[in-house]
Protein backbone atom coordinates (compact mmCIF):
# COMPACT_ATOMS: atom_id res chain seq x y z
CA UNK A 1 0.00 0.00 0.00
CA UNK A 2 1.03 3.59 -0.64
CA UNK A 3 -0.15 6.04 2.02
CA UNK A 4 0.04 9.64 0.81
CA UNK A 5 -0.41 12.43 3.35
CA UNK A 6 -1.36 15.73 1.74
CA UNK A 7 0.10 19.02 2.92
CA UNK A 8 2.24 21.98 1.95
CA UNK A 9 6.03 22.03 2.43
CA UNK A 10 7.86 24.53 4.59
CA UNK A 11 7.79 25.83 8.12
CA UNK A 12 5.15 28.48 7.36
CA UNK A 13 2.58 25.71 6.75
CA UNK A 14 3.61 23.43 9.62
CA UNK A 15 0.73 22.48 11.96
CA UNK A 16 -1.89 24.23 9.80
CA UNK A 17 -5.29 22.67 9.19
CA UNK A 18 -4.35 21.93 5.57
CA UNK A 19 -1.33 19.84 6.63
CA UNK A 20 -3.28 17.35 8.72
CA UNK A 21 -2.81 14.61 6.11
CA UNK A 22 0.97 14.96 6.12
CA UNK A 23 0.93 15.12 9.93
CA UNK A 24 -0.97 11.82 10.12
CA UNK A 25 1.64 10.15 7.90
CA UNK A 26 4.43 11.52 10.10
CA UNK A 27 2.59 10.14 13.13
CA UNK A 28 2.38 6.71 11.48
CA UNK A 29 6.15 6.80 10.94
CA UNK A 30 6.67 7.62 14.63
CA UNK A 31 4.35 4.87 15.77
CA UNK A 32 6.25 2.30 13.73
CA UNK A 33 9.78 2.53 14.97
CA UNK A 34 10.28 6.19 14.15
CA UNK A 35 10.75 5.36 10.47
CA UNK A 36 12.97 7.89 8.71
CA UNK A 37 11.75 9.73 5.64
CA UNK A 38 14.10 10.00 2.70
CA UNK A 39 13.82 12.43 -0.18
CA UNK A 40 12.97 10.72 -3.45
CA UNK A 41 13.33 13.32 -6.17
CA UNK A 42 12.01 11.00 -8.85
CA UNK A 43 8.79 10.71 -6.83
CA UNK A 44 8.71 14.33 -5.60
CA UNK A 45 8.12 13.06 -2.08
CA UNK A 46 9.59 12.13 1.26
CA UNK A 47 9.24 8.35 1.62
CA UNK A 48 9.51 5.87 4.50
CA UNK A 49 8.66 2.17 4.58
CA UNK A 50 6.94 0.55 7.57
CA UNK A 51 5.23 -2.72 8.43
CA UNK A 52 1.53 -2.47 9.17
CA UNK A 53 0.61 -5.89 10.47
CA UNK A 54 1.62 -8.42 7.82
CA UNK A 55 1.82 -5.79 5.09
CA UNK A 56 4.51 -3.41 4.00
CA UNK A 57 3.35 0.16 3.53
CA UNK A 58 5.08 3.08 1.88
CA UNK A 59 4.44 6.32 3.73
CA UNK A 60 4.82 9.40 1.54
CA UNK A 61 4.55 13.15 1.90
CA UNK A 62 4.73 15.18 -1.32
CA UNK A 63 7.46 17.81 -1.42
CA UNK A 64 5.25 19.81 -3.76
CA UNK A 65 2.61 22.34 -2.81
CA UNK A 66 -0.87 20.97 -2.22
CA UNK A 67 -2.16 21.82 -5.69
CA UNK A 68 0.62 19.71 -7.26
CA UNK A 69 0.21 16.62 -5.05
CA UNK A 70 -0.71 14.49 -8.04
CA UNK A 71 2.75 14.93 -9.53
CA UNK A 72 4.02 12.96 -6.51
CA UNK A 73 1.13 10.50 -6.36
CA UNK A 74 1.50 9.16 -9.88
CA UNK A 75 5.17 8.05 -9.75
CA UNK A 76 4.74 6.74 -6.19
CA UNK A 77 1.80 4.58 -7.20
CA UNK A 78 3.59 3.37 -10.31
CA UNK A 79 6.79 2.50 -8.42
CA UNK A 80 5.41 1.11 -5.16
CA UNK A 81 1.81 0.22 -5.90
CA UNK A 82 2.26 -1.44 -9.28
CA UNK A 83 0.01 1.29 -10.71
CA UNK A 84 -3.05 -0.18 -8.98
CA UNK A 85 -5.32 2.63 -7.79
CA UNK A 86 -6.80 0.47 -5.01
CA UNK A 87 -3.33 0.38 -3.40
CA UNK A 88 -3.37 4.16 -2.78
CA UNK A 89 -4.62 5.66 0.49
CA UNK A 90 -4.75 9.47 0.53
CA UNK A 91 -4.99 11.16 3.94
CA UNK A 92 -6.29 14.74 3.84
CA UNK A 93 -8.09 17.52 5.66
CA UNK A 94 -11.83 17.85 5.09
CA UNK A 95 -13.81 21.09 5.52
CA UNK A 96 -17.13 19.25 5.21
CA UNK A 97 -16.55 17.19 8.37
CA UNK A 98 -16.75 18.48 11.94
CA UNK A 99 -13.45 19.22 13.67
CA UNK A 100 -11.96 16.02 15.01
CA UNK A 101 -14.00 13.53 12.99
CA UNK A 102 -12.50 10.84 10.76
CA UNK A 103 -14.29 9.21 7.83
CA UNK A 104 -13.13 6.84 5.10
CA UNK A 105 -14.33 6.22 1.59
CA UNK A 106 -13.21 5.07 -1.82
CA UNK A 107 -13.75 7.36 -4.77
CA UNK A 108 -15.90 10.45 -4.84
CA UNK A 109 -15.54 14.10 -5.66
CA UNK A 110 -12.99 16.61 -4.50
CA UNK A 111 -15.24 19.09 -2.62
CA UNK A 112 -12.94 21.81 -3.96
CA UNK A 113 -9.82 20.31 -2.31
CA UNK A 114 -6.92 21.26 -4.59
CA UNK A 115 -4.76 18.34 -3.46
CA UNK A 116 -7.48 15.83 -4.35
CA UNK A 117 -8.09 17.60 -7.67
CA UNK A 118 -4.41 17.23 -8.53
CA UNK A 119 -4.26 13.55 -7.50
CA UNK A 120 -7.36 12.76 -9.57
CA UNK A 121 -6.04 14.68 -12.58
CA UNK A 122 -2.66 12.91 -12.53
CA UNK A 123 -4.10 9.44 -11.92
CA UNK A 124 -7.10 9.86 -14.25
CA UNK A 125 -9.21 8.26 -11.54
CA UNK A 126 -11.03 9.13 -8.35
CA UNK A 127 -11.20 5.54 -7.08
CA UNK A 128 -8.43 5.71 -4.48
CA UNK A 129 -9.10 5.32 -0.75
CA UNK A 130 -9.47 8.51 1.26
CA UNK A 131 -8.99 8.98 4.98
CA UNK A 132 -10.66 12.31 5.67
CA UNK A 133 -9.83 14.26 8.82
CA UNK A 134 -12.44 16.86 9.76
CA UNK A 135 -11.23 20.41 10.27
CA UNK A 136 -14.67 22.07 10.17
CA UNK A 137 -15.68 25.17 8.25
CA UNK A 138 -14.85 28.77 9.10
CA UNK A 139 -17.47 30.31 11.34
CA UNK A 140 -17.00 33.79 9.90
CA UNK A 141 -16.83 35.26 6.43
CA UNK A 142 -13.19 34.16 6.33
CA UNK A 143 -12.36 32.46 3.04
CA UNK A 144 -11.75 28.73 2.93
CA UNK A 145 -8.14 29.25 1.80
CA UNK A 146 -7.34 31.53 4.74
CA UNK A 147 -9.01 29.09 7.11
CA UNK A 148 -7.20 25.94 5.97
CA UNK A 149 -3.83 27.68 5.87
CA UNK A 150 -4.19 28.89 9.47
CA UNK A 151 -3.32 26.98 12.60
CA UNK A 152 -6.27 25.64 14.58
CA UNK A 153 -7.35 27.14 17.88
CA UNK A 154 -6.20 25.40 21.06
CA UNK A 155 -9.51 23.57 21.50
CA UNK A 156 -9.55 22.55 17.81
CA UNK A 157 -5.94 21.36 18.10
CA UNK A 158 -6.91 19.01 20.91
CA UNK A 159 -9.68 17.49 18.79
CA UNK A 160 -7.46 17.31 15.71
CA UNK A 161 -4.69 15.57 17.67
CA UNK A 162 -7.14 12.84 18.72
CA UNK A 163 -8.45 12.63 15.14
CA UNK A 164 -4.91 12.27 13.80
CA UNK A 165 -4.38 9.23 16.03
CA UNK A 166 -7.75 7.84 14.89
CA UNK A 167 -6.78 8.48 11.25
CA UNK A 168 -3.47 6.66 11.77
CA UNK A 169 -5.42 3.72 13.24
CA UNK A 170 -7.82 3.89 10.26
CA UNK A 171 -4.91 3.71 7.81
CA UNK A 172 -3.47 0.72 9.65
CA UNK A 173 -6.79 -1.10 9.72
CA UNK A 174 -7.34 -0.37 6.01
CA UNK A 175 -3.93 -1.78 5.14
CA UNK A 176 -4.30 -4.81 7.41
CA UNK A 177 -7.97 -5.80 6.99
CA UNK A 178 -9.34 -3.77 4.11
CA UNK A 179 -11.42 -0.66 3.57
CA UNK A 180 -14.79 -2.18 4.49
CA UNK A 181 -13.59 -3.23 7.94
CA UNK A 182 -12.07 0.22 8.53
CA UNK A 183 -15.21 2.02 7.31
CA UNK A 184 -17.40 -0.11 9.59
CA UNK A 185 -15.28 0.88 12.56
CA UNK A 186 -14.60 4.57 11.87
CA UNK A 187 -17.52 5.87 9.82
CA UNK A 188 -20.00 5.19 12.60
CA UNK A 189 -18.00 6.98 15.30
CA UNK A 190 -18.30 10.60 16.35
Amino acid sequence: MVVLGLGNPGEEFAATRHNVGADVVRLLAQLHGDARFKQEKSNRALVATVRLGESKAVLAIPTTYMNESGSAARPLLKHYGAGRIERLVVVHDELDLPVGSVKLKAGGGTAGHNGLKSVQAHLHSAEFVRVRVGIGKPTSARSGADYVLARPTRSERELIDVAMRDAADAVELTCEQGLNVAMNRFNGER
